[in-house]
């Protein structure tokens, strides 16, 4: 069968509204926190046995339509020769920033197979593992939130380094820009190759743009991203972008929101053409359960029923989100629409 989550995406009517939710295998989960203590985020992240357990354990607790692999969007950093790091505190580091047209000249594509293989296999893994109506996820990270990173070496508020490399040395965040754009095309690609039934692209950090420089300086790269996959659905999640929604939903299939927008007047400006995910703020879910319930409510009456809706939050689970809590919302989306 279809999962209902692939069937949403491609705005079809579904016998209730799929879940599924960013960093649902996370650092909520009490079995997560002990393979940490085990293994290195890396070695999580390298490991194919261990990427299968971790990507499973959210779906042996709570009844999801859909189960993301899980991976870092950094890895593609990593795999063109940027020396990646994960710090017990801060974020992830990169060691060696870009800063100069010799920096990106010395970025070769040399590693990505190696950086692929071990999550290639996993996909395959849980494509046999997991029921047909449950989708596989997979997800790659944006060119221009890769390329924050790549620049600052770190998050950033403002991301003022990146902004400024964008305006006074074009050649080099333009070259930047094309290398990253095809690192992230070969990771889409391999995971849909290897079984994934839809990928969502993160651009967690173009909302620090405002529309004239995405439409001239991203948007381009975005629509080469996707440029050829149609076989799978593509969700587009940006935060932040309120102000330049229409060009967003330029690129994808469905388009990811976040929580500072009503989510029915987001899709009224993206248009119903789109299907359309989110929005609960995930800081709701540290809330009573009448809370929880109360802004689920105003979010499906929002969409009003209206086909291509995929329920999740409007950024990733917290670490300190009560798994109880998890589960109430999973059950409570489904009950409340018809499951």
């Amino acid at each position: 069968m279809v999962p209902y989550l692939v069937q949403a995406a491609r705005r079809k009517p579904t016998p209730y509204t799929p879940v599924w939710l960013m960093r649902q295998a996370g650092r909520y989960l009490k079995e997560y926190r002990e393979l940490r203590e085990r293994h290195s985020f890396l070695e999580l992240c390298k490991n194919k046995e261990l990427i299968v357990e971790i990507s499973l354990l959210p779906l042996k607790k709570f009844p999801l339509d859909g189960i993301i692999v899980f991976s870092d969007l950094l890895l593609s950093l990593e795999a063109l020769g940027l020396n990646l790091v994960y710090p017990e505190e801060g974020g992830p580091k990169v060691l060696n920033p870009i800063n100069s047209l010799e920096d990106v000249e010395k970025l070769s594509n040399f590693k990505v197979h190696e950086t692929l293989a071990p999550l290639s296999e996993a996909i395959k893994t849980l494509r046999k593992e997991i029921p047909p109506q449950v989708a596989l996820i997979g997800f790659v990270g944006a060119p221009f939130t890769l390329c924050c990173y790549a620049i600052e070496g770190r998050g950033s508020e403002g991301f003022l380094k990146t902004k400024r490399l964008m305006r006074e040395a074009e050649e080099v965040f333009d070259k930047l820009m094309g290398k990253l754009t095809r690192v992230s095309k070969l990771f889409l690609e391999e995971q849909v190759k290897a079984g994934c039934d839809v990928v969502q692209v993160f651009d967690t950090w173009v909302g620090v743009l405002g529309p004239l420089d995405y439409e001239r300086k991203i948007l381009p790269y975005m629509k080469k991203l996707v440029e050829g996959v149609e076989n799978v659905p593509i969700i587009h999640f940006s935060t932040s972008t309120c102000g330049f929604l229409e060009l967003i939903s330029e690129v994808g299939d469905v388009i990811g929101v976040d929580w500072r927008i009503e989510i029915g007047k987001a899709w009224e400006r993206i248009g119903y053409r789109k299907a359309i995910q989110g929005n609960l703020d995930p800081s709701v879910l540290l809330a009573p359960k009448e809370v929880i319930k109360e802004q689920v409510k105003s979010i499906l009456d929002s969409v009003s029923g209206r086909a291509g809706h995929i329920f999740n939050l409007g950024h990733g689970i917290l670490p300190n989100t009560p798994e109880e809590n998890v589960g109430f919302l999973v059950d409570l989306v489904h009950s409340l629409t018809g499951g």
